[in-house]
């Protein structure tokens, strides 16, 4: 595979900067449906026995609000409630785990809301419980999500002894005025201090989370915070753009329309960050990641077989991924399945059921072609037809006769190339690589037909 770099062309990027589906999972999380039930979560178990197995723990519990959030949390300063919690999580991965006995656990993540939320006795207590249920490799990939402030800098030796050997830290800025705007104050030092724990510790890799878009960023303040994460010097970066919906996430009102950047300004943003970045020795992976060139991700690219699903960009492209803990998503066999995203709900669920079972997708034949074509493209920026043909016995150009109408027109802008062997995306079309997926989503397709429908009725 090859590295090309990003070819920033302005127009193209303005043209085609419309909203669309970031594709961690192809049918995305809008065509889960209560119809899909436990009979079609064992169904999909069953079906490919032998995978390895990785888990993710959502912990919702967090103790402030960060005004830009759009994340499943809980904020609370009630300590009891993580007992609670954990009591019903242990409910659950005791009933789960026995369907995955015969599996080994090759990947885990602790995700939230903010899981250094939990204490270290909390910690050993839900670690303790998964490695007594599931099977670990003694090389598992084993990672959590980490927020600098309100904790120790011991809490990383605590979960290197846990058996933790990657971190991922959320930062965003390090502008003061920025983070105080989004209620996120942070001390520097720290996060300085914490990195070079977590390197002296051997975590295998360490991701920095930062976010544009936000109120009162501009290009040279920016500038001030890649200045910092080059001194960081993290393995992985992820460089969110900030979705300001404040009807979706109430939070989001303390955030003042006139202290955002403007989107030219965002797009200003995004350019210094990817020139700054790969300038600074970073392989631009896709979306918003990047990566050193020795990191696992940036070598699975290159040799073709990276993989996504709702944690972002993974290497553990053959497992099955199985989601506990309220409102988290399970990739199983051909299905997704998504547990309760409310507390309570997700609580009796549990406590009747044993499961946080909600709802979910059991996948056609076309949504599974889709499926590999989209994560092929998103993650390699390449794709030859020969192994989707082989795979599913069809011939590429007829069966994706309309799609490749679709794509035509990205084809004429220069951001693919497209002959009989296959789709090359090129330097310009890195960016807008979600654009050249949506040709081959038969369900935005659909929806667009739709709205058109209605308009003219």
């Amino acid at each position: 595979m090859s590295t090309q770099l990003i070819d920033w062309d302005l127009a193209l990027i303005q043209k085609y900067n419309y909203s669309g589906p970031r594709y961690t999972s192809y049918p995305t999380a809008l065509e889960f449906s209560e119809q899909y039930g436990e009979s079609d979560f064992l169904a999909a178990v069953a079906r490919y026995p032998s995978r390895p197995l990785s888990l993710y723990i959502h912990i919702p519990f967090c103790h402030k609000l960060c005004y830009f959030c759009g994340c499943n949390k809980i904020v609370t300063r009630q300590g009891h409630k993580v007992e609670q919690y954990l009591d019903v999580l242990e409910q659950e991965i005791r009933n789960r785990a026995p369907l995955f006995a015969n599996r080994q656990v090759s990947q885990m993540h602790w995700g939230g809301g903010t899981p250094t939320y939990l204490n270290k006795q909390q910690i050993t207590r839900l670690n303790g419980i998964l490695r007594q249920y599931f099977n670990f490799l003694p090389d598992a990939e084993v990672s959590i999500e980490i927020d600098p402030r309100e904790i120790e800098l011991d809490i990383l030796d605590h979960l290197s002894a846990e058996g933790f050997n990657r971190m991922s830290m959320g930062v965003q800025d390090f502008n003061k005025e920025v983070q105080k705007l989004v209620n996120r104050e942070q001390d520097e030092e720290f996060i300085f201090a914490l990195i070079k724990r977590a390197k002296e510790l051997g975590f295998r890799s360490t991701n920095i989370d930062l976010i544009y878009g936000l109120p009162k960023q501009t290009a040279e303040s920016f500038a001030f915070t890649l200045q910092k994460v080059a001194e960081l010097s993290p393995d992985r970066l992820s460089v969110f753009n900030y979705a300001h919906l404040p009807s979706r996430f109430a939070a989001q009102i303390k955030i003042k329309d006139h202290d955002l950047p403007s989107a030219n300004e965002k797009l200003d943003i995004l350019q210094e960050t990817i020139g700054s970045l790969t300038k600074d020795g970073y392989q631009f992976i896709g979306m918003d990641h990047f990566a050193r060139p020795d990191d696992e991700l940036a070598i699975a690219q290159r040799e073709g077989h990276l993989h996504r699903n709702f944690q972002g960009y993974t290497t553990h492209g053959d497992s099955d991924l199985l989601g506990m803990g309220v409102s988290s998503i399970s990739m199983i066999g051909d299905t997704y399945a998504q547990n309760q995203k409310d507390l309570k709900a997700y609580y009796a669920s549990v406590d009747e059921k044993g499961n946080g079972l909600w709802k979910g997708l059991a996948m056609t034949e076309d949504d599974c072609i889709r499926r590999d074509v989209i994560k092929t493209l998103i993650c390699n920026f390449h794709l030859d037809f020969a192994p989707i043909e082989q795979a599913y016995g069809i011939k590429f150009a007829e069966y994706f006769a309309e799609d490749l109408k679709l794509l035509a027109p990205l084809a004429k802008d220069g951001l693919v190339t497209v002959d009989d062997q296959g789709v090359d995306v090129t330097g310009k079309g890195r960016l807008l690589i979600r654009n050249i997926c949506m040709c081959f989503d038969v369900y935005l397709r659909q929806q667009a037909r739709r709205q058109q429908f209605s308009r003219v009725i």
